[in-house]
């Protein structure tokens, strides 16, 4: 006992404290003037690596158990390797990098950043995450011959590496954006979008099913996190999608479908598009722009899907008292949308992206104050956990950016990207297609092994420079490269998204992971789509992204058809195989495709009636 507290109170008030502490000193960044990028970045590393040692203590399960004296310890070296970046700033920021030598100190603690920003993030993320950045170094000193001294200064001395601009994207952006979503949760919100979504769809045919696909993108706006997303809705979506009919491992599939989608829905998208932001020099704003009309054909596929699977097993929807009323919905808690119109007004008229989210955030209480039905959320207890889980939550990107840094800074350091720009380009043979291909596959390997963020990073760095040379615009080689580092969430084997929903619905991994590809395959076909028209990026003249927008549509939902076995009636294998390649057709920007895919479309429509009568099948 340590008066009357135990070891675990005080560690559990002494987390409370830090983390709140770097959520108010983020919103004092916004709200003034963020400090010099290594100062700003440094303090941003220091509360993050302090709080995963503390909160993911050595030898215990994930998040649980009491930190060791050797916890303690790295705590105590991380203040020292960042403290030391305080104490000499002056020093570090005049002396010349490459050019003079390091101190004996210098050296020393520069050791310790990398050794203890790996071991960070393997307890914030995944092992898999430092393995691939030590994978990154071993190639730099054992292929490339990197000089051991230089390599320290470009890591810890420098803003190209652990205190890159990944990790400033982190600070800048991701901490402000989870705090809205932290704020938003804490407030009720996820029960507004539930409410909404159920009187909308509910009692539609498959209408838990498509519950779970409107809740989840409402959701996705503010979390911006797949698993998240799965961790809140799947509990409520999944039991009703299961009574109503839908097999679990189908239900599985929508749920992680659907909440993977969350992070390409604007105003608050995956952390990736805040470093996208960053490495193209314009505004989050315009990535937002950039990513409604893919968002939309995304959700539009997984809808289609849910509907034609529901109308191929004859399932149903809920009945009128399970579902509640749109007005009563809105009358109820319809305020609780004004933090979000906050932030796209916010952005809309040019303010920066964490300024409109920190005016968002500081609006959700009062917000919730307006209504007898949310005033029981406005509490102190409840500001101060939005305030911890706001930090919290934020640990894994921060972890995730710092370690990236390593491996940026260490693909700077050795030309690795100019490499893979000749390999790929070599492979491609001058095939646009070919290369596309290339890049969606490692890009989906490396989303295997690490989260959104890093993936996206390391395709970027990698394989997009060699697409942008084959002559794909900027944008789309960077949503290309965002969409399928998306996708790895939903992609077996290692799928998180479908562990978390299968889990929650007691349903096979494997199962639940082709249902989740089925069901998510336009997301796989959407970033070829914007790739060869830009149109559908908002990229041109209206006329042109209507009639983008509105053929790809068509073909979307011709896709989910023709996976599900369902248009009018139950498709025989010939109409299946019809309505895929007329959707294929239609998703290629060109008027003899778009004429030959509707052709395709009519000839399945005239023998669907033709021929009416097939049975339909029971579920599985």
């Amino acid at each position: 006992m340590l008066g009357k507290l135990t070891y675990k109170q005080v560690i559990g008030i002494a987390i409370g404290i830090i983390g709140a502490a770097m959520s108010l000193y983020h919103m004092y960044a916004i709200a003034i003037a963020p400090p010099e990028a290594m100062i700003f970045r440094g303090w941003h590393l220091l509360f993050a690596i302090v709080l995963v040692f503390l909160i993911y203590p050595t030898n215990a399960k994930r998040g649980q158990g009491n930190p060791s004296w050797i916890d303690l310890g790295l705590v105590a070296l991380s203040i020292a390797f960042i403290g030391y970046i305080f104490v000499y700033y002056k020093y570090i920021i005049n002396r010349i990098y490459y050019i003079d030598d390091l101190l004996p100190a210098d050296m020393v603690m520069a050791v310790l950043a990398v050794i203890l920003v790996l071991e960070a993030s393997r307890r914030a993320v995944d092992w898999m995450l430092p393995v691939t950045a030590l994978a990154f170094v071993a190639h730099a000193f054992l292929w490339t011959g990197v000089d051991a001294q230089r390599f320290l200064d470009q890591m810890y001395m420098t803003t190209e590496g652990i205190f890159g601009s990944t990790l400033g994207v982190s600070a800048a952006f991701v901490v402000i954006f989870v705090m809205f979503g932290s704020f938003m949760e804490r407030t009720g919100t996820g029960q507004l979008f539930m409410d909404f979504a159920l009187a909308l769809t509910g009692r539609q045919t498959g209408g838990p099913g498509k519950c779970s696909v409107i809740s989840s993108s409402l959701f996705g706006t503010i979390s911006g996190s797949a698993v998240a997303n799965v961790m809140v809705d799947g509990p409520i979506t999944l039991p009703l999608m299961k009574r109503s009919g839908f097999t679990p491992h189908f239900a599985a599939g929508v749920e992680s479908t659907a909440s993977t989608g969350g992070q390409i829905m604007p105003p608050v998208m995956g952390a990736a598009a805040f470093v996208m932001a960053e490495f193209m020099s314009v505004s989050y704003f315009q990535i937002c722009m950039w990513a409604i009309i893919p968002s939309v054909l995304y959700y539009v596929a997984c809808f289609a899907a849910v509907h034609f699977e529901a109308k191929r097993h004859g399932l149903r929807g809920l009945s009128r008292e399970e579902c509640p009323r749109i007005v009563h919905v809105l009358k109820e808690r319809g305020h609780q949308f004004i933090p979000v119109a906050i932030v796209l007004v916010g952005m809309f008229n040019d303010y920066s992206a964490p300024l409109a989210a920190l005016v968002g955030v500081l609006s959700c209480f009062p917000v919730a104050y307006l209504r007898k039905s949310t005033r029981h959320t406005v509490t102190w207890a409840n500001i101060w956990g939005a305030l911890v889980d706001s930090a919290r939550n934020s640990l894994a990107v921060a972890l995730a950016c710092a370690a990236a840094g390593i491996m940026i800074g260490t693909i700077a350091l050795t030309g690795l990207g100019i490499t893979f720009t000749q390999l790929v380009l070599g492979l491609a043979e001058h095939s646009l297609f070919v290369a596309l291909v290339i890049t969606a596959m490692a890009s989906l390997v490396l989303g295997l092994a690490l989260p959104t963020t890093p993936s996206y990073i390391l395709t970027v760095a990698l394989l997009v420079p060699a697409i942008i040379k084959m002559g794909v615009v900027e944008p789309a080689a960077h949503m290309f490269a965002f969409y399928y580092a998306i996708l790895s969430a939903i992609t077996p084997p290692v799928a998180l998204a479908v562990f978390a929903a299968a889990s929650l619905a007691k349903a096979d991994m494997w199962k639940s992971g082709w249902a989740a590809m089925k069901i998510g395959a336009a997301g796989f076909v959407v970033p070829f789509m914007f790739v060869y028209d830009p149109a559908l990026l908002m990229i041109g003249e209206w006329p042109d992204i209507l009639m983008a927008t509105a053929t790809a549509s068509i073909g979307c939902i011709l896709l989910a058809s023709g996976l599900h076995g369902f248009l009018l009636r139950s498709a025989v294998m010939w109409e299946r195989v019809a309505l895929v390649s007329a959707a294929l057709l239609l998703v290629n920007p060109n008027w003899v495709t778009d004429l030959v895919g509707a052709g395709l479309l009519v000839v399945v429509l005239i023998a669907q009636r033709a021929m009416p009568g097939m049975e339909t099948p029971k579920p599985a």
